[in-house]
């Protein structure tokens, strides 16, 4: 099995998002744009690893995801709705269903919402 790594904008986005992972994944997070030398640290390590990219539906998230494209072309993309804006404010339950598809997630208690 091949380490996983998913890519997103800010801590918020990454306490967000472990609050649903059910599995080791390194979550990084780019902190906004990326310099070439941030760059290259960030993309070296992670060059064989199965990459996830997940930011916010906004600008500067598509910026960020343009530039990533094109440095990590077989990472895998996943998006939030632009109704949401922000990953950090994307409902767990939207959230789960997003990352369902690529990595294991918490069960939730139906009966209070919270995940288990």
């Amino acid at each position: 099995m091949e380490e996983k790594v998913l890519i997103v904008e800010g801590t918020s986005d990454r306490k967000r998002v472990k609050q649903v992972l059910n599995e080791p994944v390194d979550v990084i997070c780019t902190y906004g744009t990326l310099s070439e030398a941030k760059l290259e640290t960030l993309i070296l390590p992670i060059e064989d690893k199965d990459v996830y990219i997940l930011v916010d539906a906004d600008d500067a998230g598509e910026n960020l995801r343009k530039q990533l494209k094109r440095e990590l072309p077989n990472a895998t993309h996943l998006y939030t709705q632009r109704v949401y804006g922000q990953v950090e404010t994307t409902p767990l339950d939207y959230l789960t269903e997003v990352l369902r598809a690529h990595f294991k997630v918490k069960n939730r208690s139906p009966i209070d919402n919270v995940f288990e």
